[in-house]
């Protein structure tokens, strides 16, 4: 995709997202000039996507050390704790933000004896490094992924896992885009994925703009195509993934399991190792993140529905292992059982 999704400007100490708020309809930047503005970022989701938002917080790690450069060393590390605490909570479901935050920290506290400035030169190419895992670990799943992909597929694609969800490429849509790019002569049924309609706005964005065959679908359409045989394969991203291969991703992924599995279509799941949190054995002890009830009220800032009413508005929903025929890696394709074949990773 010809736009960055993050930039970090070292000069000025500022990221600069991509405002996914405003899409379609307009292309804008959001600026972060400090920490607190990059945990808003996150949680407003002006950025969105597991691999983006732990680019993001890494870079709002180093943002924050350079806010407190001048401070003695204790403050300076007391304030890195307050920073590290809030970046982490900006939204609590997508693991690859506490990984990165994790990560940085472990490269600061092993470095903490060092001069302020030298600790944040050190921090800034760690956050570097994660940027650039990203794009080579996109690149990779698409290779891994494509394999499974048939010539001519249909394919039902959930949310967006796109460039706009990574630092570049994308997870299940680098998948797409790697089979298309191969000229496998693929069309894609794009869920708009209510209520922030990131399938519509976003995936339809991204595939307009690389000239991939598309189709918007409603949510609750893709059980009838696969009934009707119309679609070959599935594809979704993950937002965290536990031990034994339970997936959180965004609401709708377990409807479109159960269908999957109803009409035997095969679905698999793209998402970095990064996405696997090691600690959790189930999906059961996964956070689900419950956002306002106005995002569902309101679409795009027009009302639709009583402001009076209640919503229940959980942004993510939990997918059992059973449900999936894969989990799509850039060490490989996992299969079950989900428990080993992840444990082998380790």
């Amino acid at each position: 995709m010809k736009y960055k999704t993050i930039e970090y400007d070292n000069q000025n100490n500022k990221l600069i997202l991509f405002d996914q708020r405003k899409l379609p309809l307009e292309i804008k930047y959001f600026t972060a000039k400090d920490y607190n503005e990059v945990a808003f970022a996150i949680s407003d989701m002006v950025v969105r996507g597991a691999p983006a938002i732990g680019a993001t917080g890494a870079y709002g790690f180093v943002i924050a050390s350079q806010e407190f450069r001048n401070l003695s060393k204790n403050e300076f590390l007391s304030k890195m704790k307050e920073a590290s605490n809030k970046l982490s909570k900006a939204r609590p479901t997508a693991v690859n933000l506490t990984w990165a935050i994790k990560r940085m920290n472990k490269v600061l506290n092993n470095n903490k004896d060092k001069p302020i400035n030298e600790i944040i030169s050190i921090l800034q190419k760690e956050a570097n490094k994660i940027y650039d895992e990203d794009i080579e670990t996109n690149k990779q799943m698409a290779k891994h992924g494509n394999k499974i992909v048939p010539e001519g597929a249909n394919i039902i694609h959930h949310c967006n896992t796109g460039a706009l969800a990574t630092v570049d490429y994308g997870t299940a849509l680098g998948v797409i885009r790697e089979a298309h790019y191969s000229n496998k002569n693929i069309h894609v049924y794009v869920d708009e994925t209510r209520p922030r309609l990131q399938g519509a706005r976003l995936t339809g964005f991204e595939l307009i703009e690389e000239n991939i065959p598309a189709t918007l679908i409603i949510d609750s359409a893709a059980p009838t195509l696969m009934k009707q045989g119309k679609i070959d394969l599935v594809l979704v991203g993950a937002d965290r993934i536990a031990s034994n291969g339970d997936i959180a991703n965004k609401i709708g992924t377990f409807m479109l399991s159960l269908a999957a599995n109803k009409y035997d279509v095969p679905m698999y799941v793209v998402a970095p190792v990064s996405t696997i949190d090691f600690d959790i054995e189930s999906g059961d002890q996964i956070e689900i993140e419950e956002r306002s009830k106005d995002e569902i009220i309101n679409v795009q800032g027009t009302q639709i529905a009583p402001k009076e009413i209640e919503a229940y508005n959980p942004a993510f929903d939990i997918t059992p292992a059973e449900n999936l025929t894969g989990i799509i890696t850039e060490k490989g394709i996992l299969k079950a059982p989900f428990k080993e074949s992840i444990k082998n990773l380790l």
